[in-house]
């Protein structure tokens, strides 16, 4: 990590921030009642993946950094899930669902990456 000057150098914070701008914009097209429900639900899942790699960056120790790491791919698990269940219900068009899924593939394969090689530390 010594390479990296600040959490925002990494690039799986930078497609965790991609990921939200993403999910934002595909929520727009949700049905009103969902605003407290799923959307609300997605909103939060999206945002604690990179949110989640920056507290990390915060913390003392690599142990630590680890757990938050761990919450991030946690939260894109979760994520992952909700855009299934936005998918199955009609709110997400195949196409979004596609860009989404991929970008989530992406995002999962650097964090456990990444948490393997501050794993061997």
């Amino acid at each position: 990590m010594s390479d990296f000057k600040s959490y925002k150098d990494l690039l799986i914070w930078q497609k965790g921030i991609l990921i939200v701008k993403m999910i934002y914009n595909c929520l727009q097209n949700f049905p009103k009642d969902e605003i407290f429900g799923l959307q609300n639900q997605i909103k939060r899942a999206s945002v604690s993946i990179p949110s989640n790699i920056a507290e990390g960056w915060g913390r003392s120790s690599t142990q630590s950094y680890l757990h938050f790491l761990k919450i991030a791919r946690g939260s894109l698990f979760e994520l992952e899930t909700q855009i299934i269940i936005a998918k199955e219900l009609d709110f997400l068009s195949e196409i979004k669902f596609k860009e989404i899924s991929e970008l989530i593939t992406e995002e999962s394969k650097m964090l456990n990456a990444f948490i393997k090689s501050i794993s061997k530390d």
